[in-house]
């Protein structure tokens, strides 16, 4: 009968192995520098063992208030983009109202659009001061 040997990690080495993966070693690295058989065992221990969890993990902390504020934003920033899509699409829909306009009546809308006539207004006459 085969004798099976089972591993023990003391909770120290178990940390120091954490530690030295949080410092940015590999799984594979550190199982075969220490003769650990499998990195869900490691895997294990760095979530027992670490402050930050896995490397690739993300836990953002807010307060309340400040998760509303953020949705806030984020609806906000939605209807702006809502906002500017629908100006673009008025934008162009006046430009192409102004191209056709132009090649129907066969004058150029956007060189004559504003201008004044080279008229000069008649001048108003003064106020005289009523006592």
């Amino acid at each position: 009968m085969d004798k099976v040997y089972v591993k023990r990690y003391s909770a120290a080495f178990k940390q120091s192995i954490v530690r030295e993966y949080e410092a940015g070693a590999s799984l594979t690295e550190l199982m075969k520098r220490y003769g650990i058989g499998s990195s869900e065992t490691i895997r294990k221990w760095i979530d027992k063992y670490s402050l930050e969890g896995l490397r690739h993990e993300v836990v953002v902390m807010q307060r309340a208030d400040q998760q509303r504020r953020e949705k806030e934003l984020e609806a906000r920033v939605e209807a702006l983009e809502a906002a500017v899509a629908q100006l673009t699409l008025d934008k162009l829909m006046l430009e192409s109202i102004v191209e056709v306009a132009s090649k129907e009546y066969g004058l150029d809308f956007k060189k004559n659009f504003g201008r004044r006539s080279s008229k000069k207004p008649a001048k108003k006459p003064a106020r005289k001061n009523r006592k």
